[in-house]
């Protein structure tokens, strides 16, 4: 482990339980992590659902793997200097396969990875018709996370889906108990009430994730708001991806009904800033560096 990555994952740590409702964006590739950073966002999540979507024009419905996660871990940290959180939705199987887990995404470039306690194959947090395996069972896999990694900073974050399957009360005892096997975020998804979103913070001795999915069951709040109830990270998983869509459509559909499409800014960015986000003048010079005399 590189000192860069040792302080990156040490900063991050800080942040998160400083419980200042820190903005995390979703990046479904590299680019778009390079967009967030360009943003001046200081993390990035790498989505499951995003990458679904978008690598293979699918629903968030488990069809993804530890390889292609790993991969675009890979690509991401390439990319972008900032922390990453990786999605690696239930672990890819039982707590042998989430101590493999951490393994390789930990070695791919993550700085947190995010385990949930839905019965494989998973569906979107803010999906219907969710199952839950046995907390114990849960318990057991954060546990093997906890002992898998390398570097004690890289934090383990565990997600509940319970709330959904058998309510609040229950979501709050399990996390509760997986905070005391060494989850270092708590994430109890698909929270309904306002309510809810305001005394969960309270409730804990470690930072909570809350998750605002656009469309989605969580009621929208502020950032400034969030981080006044006292949340480590407030995620945005697919606000990229939903733009992006939109504005593929807007510039496609421009293209289709008129038959051309200039370099719009309203529609489309400019060639230069697409060269410029993509670091083309870093790699001109190089190539002037190493060119033959």
């Amino acid at each position: 482990m590189t000192t860069a990555t040792a302080q990156r994952r040490a900063e991050f740590r800080r942040k998160v339980e400083a419980r200042q409702g820190l903005l995390v964006p979703g990046a479904f590739n590299a680019l778009s992590a390079r967009v967030i950073e360009d943003a001046g966002f200081e993390a990035v999540y790498l989505t499951g659902a995003g990458v679904t979507n978008m690598s293979l024009g699918l629903p968030d419905l488990a069809f993804v793997g530890l390889s292609e996660m790993a991969e675009h871990t890979a690509r991401v940290r390439d990319a972008v200097s900032l922390p990453i959180i990786v999605d690696a939705d239930t672990g890819f199987g039982n707590a042998l396969n989430v101590r493999h887990t951490v393994r390789v995404l930990e070695r791919s470039g993550a700085d947190a990875i995010q385990f949930e306690d839905q019965v494989l194959p998973k569906k979107c947090g803010h999906f219907n018709g969710k199952a839950v395996i046995s907390a114990d069972e849960m318990v057991g896999k954060i546990r093997a996370a906890v002992d898998a990694r390398e570097d004690g900073n890289l934090q383990i974050i565990a997600r509940t889906d319970a709330a959904a399957v058998e309510g609040i009360e229950a979501a709050i005892e399990r996390g509760r108990r997986f905070i005391e096997a060494g989850a270092d975020i708590l994430f109890i998804e698909a929270t309904e009430t306002l309510a809810d979103i305001e005394r969960l913070p309270a409730l804990f001795d470690r930072p909570q994730l809350i998750n605002i999915v656009i469309g989605g069951k969580t009621p929208t709040q502020s950032q400034p708001r969030l981080a006044e109830l006292g949340y480590g990270i407030v995620l945005y998983a697919n606000a990229a991806l939903q733009s992006a869509v939109l504005g593929m459509q807007k510039a496609l559909g421009t293209l289709r009904d008129s038959g051309r499409l200039d370099e719009d800014p309203s529609l489309v960015v400019p060639f230069a800033e697409r060269q410029r986000l993509v670091d083309k003048p870093f790699y001109d010079a190089l190539d002037k560096k190493y060119a033959a005399d």
